[in-house]
C-alpha cells in the first residue's frame, strides 16, 4: 500500500526533542504502520500482510527499510509504540489470531528503540475515544453523550474487541478487556438455533466466535442449515457481497442476525460499564456495511433490555469511521508514558 499521512486534530509542526516515533497497529490479518513527527503529524503509514513475514520484528524492520521511510531521512527512530490484537500482560506475547510471538525487551532490542510500549489494541483504540472529531465518528440511532461518563468499545474483525474508557483526574484509564470471550447470549429463538449449530464445532461459543468474520461464515452456515437452504463454500466478504447486493436472502439475513447479535453485546457493554458516555464500534466489518448497518435492528436490539431500556435509549452509539484511530490513542499513551520517565 503506498504511503500516507494522517493529521490528528493536535496536530503540530513542532517536532519531537527525541525525534520521529514509531507507531504500529497490528492485527491478526494486518500490520499497519507509521511515524509520527511531530505530536498529531502522523506520516507514511504503511500496511503489510502479517502472513508475508515470520516475525513482527521482520515486518517492522521491513517497514522502516521501505524506500519512502528511508527517504524521509528522519534519522535513528529511538521512540516506539505497539498496538497488538491480543493481550498483553507481561514481557512475552502470544498472538491469538495469528502465529507471531515475541518478548517485548527483546524486540526493543533487536530494532534499536530506547523505549518501546506495547499495549492491546483496543486500549489503544479506547485511548483514541475523546480525541475524535465529529467527522470521524457517526452515530445511529438516539442518545446523548453524557460529559465525564465511561466510555465503551467493542469493534468486529478478525476477532471482537472490547474495552472502555474510564475518565482518570485529566486524563483517561483503557481499560485492558478480553470481553470478546464472554459466553455468547442468545436473544432469540433463531439465536438459539445459531447457537445449537456453534455447539456442533465448539465446546464454548464466544460473543467473538460469531462476532468476527469467521463469525458471518458461521452464521451463514447455521442460518442456512436452520432454514433447510443449501450452504455455498463462500467466505465473509462475498456473503458480506451478496446480502449488501440484494442478490441473496440468506446473505441479508446473516447480515441482519450478526447486527442484532451485535446490538447485544454493545448493550452488554454499556451497562456493564455504566457508558453513559456512550457506545463506539470499531473494527473492520461494521463501518463496511455502510447505510444497511443504519437500517439494521442494532439499535433496537441495543435498547432492548427489560427495564433497562429507558437507561440504554439515552446512551449513544457510534460507529468509528477514522481510517486510522488506532495510531491516535497509542500515540496518546506513549505520550503518556514517556513523560512519567
Amino acid at each position: 500500500m503506498t504511503a500516507q499521512s494522517l493529521h490528528a486534530p493536535q496536530s503540530s509542526s513542532i517536532a519531537f526533542p527525541g525525534g520521529a516515533r514509531l507507531l504500529a497497529d497490528v492485527g491478526g490479518t494486518n500490520a499497519r504502520f507509521a511515524l509520527e513527527l511531530a505530536p498529531g503529524k502522523i506520516e507514511l503509514i504503511n500496511v503489510l500482510p502479517c502472513a508475508d513475514y515470520p516475525t513482527l520484528a521482520a515486518a517492522l524492520q521491513a517497514y522502516l527499510a521501505l524506500p519512502a521511510v528511508v527517504q524521509a531521512n528522519v534519522g535513528p527512530v529511538r521512540q516506539g509504540a505497539i498496538a497488538i490484537a491480543n493481550p498483553v500482560t507481561g514481557d512475552l506475547v502470544r498472538m491469538t489470531n495469528h502465529h507471531w510471538e515475541f518478548s517485548i525487551e527483546a524486540l526493543r532490542v533487536a530494532c534499536g528503540f530506547e523505549t518501546l510500549v506495547v499495549v492491546n489494541d483496543f486500549t489503544a483504540l479506547a485511548r483514541s475515544l475523546p480525541l475524535l472529531s465529529d467527522l470521524q465518528k457517526h452515530q445511529v440511532g438516539g442518545g446523548e453523550a453524557q460529559a465525564g461518563a465511561p466510555l465503551g468499545l467493542i469493534g468486529a474483525g478478525t476477532g471482537l474487541g472490547v474495552s472502555g474508557l474510564i475518565p482518570s483526574g485529566d486524563s483517561w484509564t483503557a481499560l485492558l478487556s478480553e470481553g470478546g470471550h464472554v459466553s455468547f447470549s442468545p436473544f432469540n429463538e433463531t439465536e438459539v438455533a445459531i447457537l445449537r449449530f456453534a455447539w456442533r464445532e465448539f465446546e464454548h461459543v464466544s460473543a467473538e466466535r460469531l462476532m468476527s468474520g469467521v463469525g458471518i461464515e458461521l452464521i451463514y452456515r447455521a442460518l442456512a442449515d436452520h432454514t433447510g437452504v443449501l450452504a455455498e463454500d463462500i467466505g465473509a466478504p462475498e456473503i458480506t457481497r451478496r446480502g449488501l447486493s440484494g442478490e441473496s436472502p440468506l446473505c441479508d439475513q446473516v447480515i441482519e442476525a450478526f447486527c442484532c447479535m451485535l446490538g447485544t453485546v454493545a448493550s452488554n457493554v454499556a451497562i456493564t460499564l455504566g457508558a453513559q458516555g456512550g457506545i463506539y464500534i470499531g473494527g473492520g466489518i461494521v463501518p463496511r456495511l455502510g447505510a444497511r448497518f443504519d437500517r439494521s435492528g442494532f439499535r433496537a436490539r441495543f435498547e432492548q433490555k427489560g427495564r433497562f431500556a429507558a437507561y440504554l435509549a439515552k446512551v449513544p452509539t457510534f460507529v468509528i469511521t477514522a481510517e486510522y484511530p488506532a495510531f491516535v490513542g497509542v500515540s496518546a499513551i506513549l505520550s503518556e508514558r514517556l513523560a512519567q520517565a
